[in-house]
């Protein structure tokens, strides 16, 4: 339920839900407000944070949205108790946020905070001034409502400081998740960069010219374990082409290395020279581990993810259109699909998508190509399924799959989709404990049952 509250409270607080939503008050803009509405008994503090407070006047306000957000949703309504803490809990959080943002020395000028009014009024399918003029309608102040705005501009800006800027991914993550969208009994290609010192011997050659070669391997060996410059003695005493380059073989795919050397590179960390000398069909070899990395080639033993093909329908919420309709209409439109009724034509007709011209088809769709709720829906289908209507940010959609494939593609691509997926997952557990911090190191005293 928590969960539930808190989606819903940030639905509100990005005022990207129906227009008819009050907009979440903090602090002082809170006494915006206040100001429009005289004969009202004195506001009392419900909680102290730090050296702020926040009044039982913003409780209600904030309430309030939230009650309306969740019965438009039809999501179940915890009770008034658990709802008022749950929803302080959340306003103080935002709070000891703003608190630390401005100990950061963080702003968000004037021309930022224009810019993002603007792009929540197109968002909406409107000008800024008739934006404007909905809200005021509606009984959001623009004054409060544009504060508001910017104090989300704020602490987006605090986590990109405070925990997005300091996440990092790993190679080695990075091959994991690919491993795991490919399933657990495959292999993720990688890529080898050697150096080696090779002592020609054939393997036809006489005895005693192997022996020598082993004898002489076995001394660079002892040198190189030792810890003498490898490219040095590469340069030196290998008779491989590459010699003058230190032995340098750069990076290099594992079927185009010798086995001995792919078997050794399991055992190996980047900078260690391998303790044995290893017998390959040119002569004998003293290798040493520079780096790898998951493969950048296109073979046929790159990794592959799955994609999938899809259409949806999609019904957009804002003026005219509250949530209930549009999820009733969708509804309406998937009994008759599943009756008969053609997905490409209800597309053209109704979805309010770019794609409704190519009756709501998306393509095939890569992981992380698509909003979480979208991606995860879509996942859970059969070929051929439809979904139940889906809430996104965009509104309510019908979701189709329509088959799906491993792709195997550009490897860097897919590289790069997995980092995203690792740095998200990585970043909102960050975030989590980082604020869990935050809150724990302020001083904050609920007076829900204090005087005024």
């Amino acid at each position: 339920m928590m969960k539930t509250i808190r989606s819903a409270l940030l639905q509100c607080v990005l005022a990207l839900s129906a227009l008819g939503a009050l907009a979440p008050l903090n602090g002082a803009h809170a006494q915006a407000l206040l100001s429009h509405q005289a004969g009202q008994e004195v506001d009392r503090i419900v909680a102290v944070v730090n050296n702020d407070v926040i009044t039982r006047r913003e409780l209600d306000l904030r309430m309030g949205l939230i009650t309306r957000r969740l019965q438009q949703q039809g999501a179940p309504l915890p009770s008034p108790d658990q709802l008022q803490l749950q929803v302080l809990n959340q306003m103080v959080l935002e709070r000891v946020q703003l608190q630390r943002a401005k100990e950061d020395g963080i702003v968000v000028d004037d021309v930022t905070l224009q810019h993002t009014l603007a792009r929540l009024a197109q968002a909406n399918n409107m000008s800024l001034d008739m934006y404007r003029a909905r809200l005021e309608a509606e009984g959001v102040p623009w004054s409060v409502f544009s504060a508001d705005a910017r104090n989300e501009l704020l602490l987006s800006k605090l986590r990109e400081k405070e925990v997005d800027s300091r996440i990092t991914v790993s190679d080695a993550e990075v091959a994991n998740y690919i491993a795991s969208q490919r399933g657990p009994m495959q292999r993720v290609q990688q890529d080898l960069r050697f150096e080696h010192i090779l002592i020609k011997a054939a393997l036809n050659a006489p005895q005693t010219e192997i022996e020598a070669a082993r004898q002489k391997a076995s001394d660079l060996l002892k040198r190189a374990l030792a810890s003498e410059d490898f490219a040095r003695l590469a340069k030196v005493n290998s008779q491989a082409p590459d010699a003058s380059k230190g032995g340098d073989l750069g990076f290099r795919s594992t079927s185009a290395l010798p086995e001995a050397m792919t078997q050794a590179a399991s055992q190996l960390r980047p900078g260690q020279v391998n303790p044995e000398v290893l017998r390959t069909p040119e002569g004998f070899e003293i290798v040493r581990l520079v780096d790898r990395r998951v493969s950048s080639g296109m073979g046929s033993e790159a990794p592959r993810l799955v994609q999938t093909h899809a259409r949806h329908i999609l019904i957009r919420i804002g003026e005219g259109q509250p949530e209930p309709a549009a999820r009733q209409k969708l509804v309406e439109l998937r009994e008759q699909i599943e009756a008969g009724g053609d997905f490409a034509n209800f597309a053209h007709t109704y979805s309010q998508d770019g794609s409704a011209s190519q009756g709501g088809d998306l393509g095939w769709i890569s992981p992380g190509e698509t909003v979480p709720e979208f991606e995860r829906a879509m996942n859970n289908l059969k070929d051929g399924e439809i979904s139940q209507p889906i809430r996104t940010e965009y509104g309510y959609h019908l979701i189709q799959v329509m088959g799906r494939r491993e792709a195997q593609g550009s490897v860097a691509q897919q590289q790069e989709i997995a980092r995203q997926a690792i740095g998200q997952r990585k970043a909102e557990q960050a975030y989590a404990d980082w604020l869990r911090q935050l809150r724990d190191s302020s001083y904050v005293q609920y007076k829900l049952d204090g005087p005024a």
